[in-house]
């Protein structure tokens, strides 16, 4: 990964909720059309950090650079504008609102036609939505909801997109299809980053891995390097 690969480049990452000091000099780089996964046992700092760098947690210190650009203080519109999207964890879908709604509120023009996500592409990705495009969101399932908040994401056309937990709790079917589209992200050159409780789809889903522990890095590199060495087991409690 050379200099000029690299989107985002986070530096002695600290963060904290009034006294709680919950990360630690974290680093974290992320280069262009890279997946890197975020493992760690519950409480360990992975939505912390990606809060920190979406700018939601204001007690923060280090820097935080974005295509080149000091983002550390940001707010989160700011680094939305930046072409960072975010899937969160529950989705964050406006219950009210219909699916299409849900959809044309976040879009933005394509800015290239080969690789650009457009109303029509999400549809067919998932046409689950087609089917339910004037329900509300609220009488969507759980795991159309979560359909529906990547494909919004989607529409932002992000150069970054990070998830949060995107296939908790859904069922094993829907697992797999979410799985299927996050495939096909990394395969239009989006970079991701991903925190999810199945370190094993991670690792078979990401270029890299970085592990928390207490809000420290204890373990990063190549996913198969990982995958094979077997040192993973010893910091998630598998």
């Amino acid at each position: 990964m050379t200099l000029h690969d690299v989107i985002l480049d986070a530096r002695a990452i600290h963060a904290w909720y009034g006294s709680s000091h919950v990360l630690h000099g974290v680093d974290l780089q992320i280069a262009r059309g890279e997946t890197v996964g975020l493992l760690g046992r519950n409480g360990m700092g992975k939505s912390t950090l990606i809060r920190t760098l979406l700018g939601h947690v204001t007690q923060r210190d280090g820097r935080i650079y974005l295509f080149g650009q000091d983002i550390s203080k940001a707010q989160p519109h700011e680094v939305a504008r930046r072409g960072v999207a975010y899937v969160p964890e529950g989705r964050g879908i406006f219950p009210n609102l219909s699916v299409r709604e849900n959809l044309v509120m976040a879009a933005r023009p394509a800015r290239d036609s080969g690789r650009s996500w457009t109303l029509e592409r999400v549809l067919e990705t998932f046409p689950r939505l087609r089917e339910r495009l004037h329900h509300l969101g609220a009488q969507l399932s759980g795991g159309e909801q979560q359909m529906l908040s990547i494909g919004r994401a989607l529409l932002t056309q992000p150069e970054l997109i990070i998830l949060d937990e995107a296939t908790e709790g859904l069922a094993p079917l829907i697992v797999a299809e979410i799985w299927r589209v996050l495939d096909r992200i990394r395969a239009d050159g989006i970079a991701t980053l991903i925190v999810d409780r199945d370190f094993r789809k991670v690792l078979a889903h990401s270029d890299r891995v970085l592990v928390l522990q207490k809000g420290l890095v204890v373990a990063a590199g190549p996913s198969a390097e990982l995958r094979a060495s077997g040192t993973l087991l010893q910091y998630l409690g598998v």
